[in-house]
């Protein structure tokens, strides 16, 4: 995914300093040359996060687009929530066999992988994680998620 970038996210990108900012965004760069066509970036109270437009899925549970990736800058740390892996436990344990393979340390709830620095992530394995995931697939496996409940 190419295009413009919403002030809103260049501003939010710009405020995080030091290590950390440039870890943001390395990583934001990453994911959005990495994302699948069909996702839409914007911003989620700032932040950047790539959804599922409502013109392309309308029916969701809380009438807002499918949130797929969003990076957020916390107090002490990053947080890039991959939706795609908390929805796929077999992706989620390939992910984290990958991780762990690169020798670095994974800090990582459901969905949330945390990271301060940039050498706390491995760009590749993110851009790689991403491509997994076209617009199809993502709204196949919410559509199964949602059965099960």
């Amino acid at each position: 995914m190419t295009g413009p970038i919403p002030s809103i996210i260049s501003d939010y990108l710009a405020s995080v300093p030091g290590d950390r900012g440039d870890a943001l965004r390395a990583v934001f760069t990453t994911v959005h040359e990495a994302m699948p066509p069909g996702y839409e970036l914007g911003d989620y109270r700032g932040a950047p996060s790539w959804t599922v437009p409502l013109s392309t899925y309308p029916v969701t549970y809380n009438k807002l687009p499918l949130d797929y990736v969003a990076l957020i800058a916390q107090k002490n740390y990053n947080s890039l929530y991959l939706m795609g892996l908390y929805s796929v436990p077999a992706d989620a344990a390939e992910f984290k066999c990958a991780w762990l393979a690169t020798g670095r340390r994974l800090n990582m709830g459901k969905s949330c992988l945390r990271f301060k620095t940039l050498a706390d992530v491995d760009l590749d394995l993110i851009a790689g994680t991403i491509t997994t995931m076209p617009v199809e697939r993502f709204i196949d496996t919410y559509e199964r998620a949602k059965q099960l409940k």
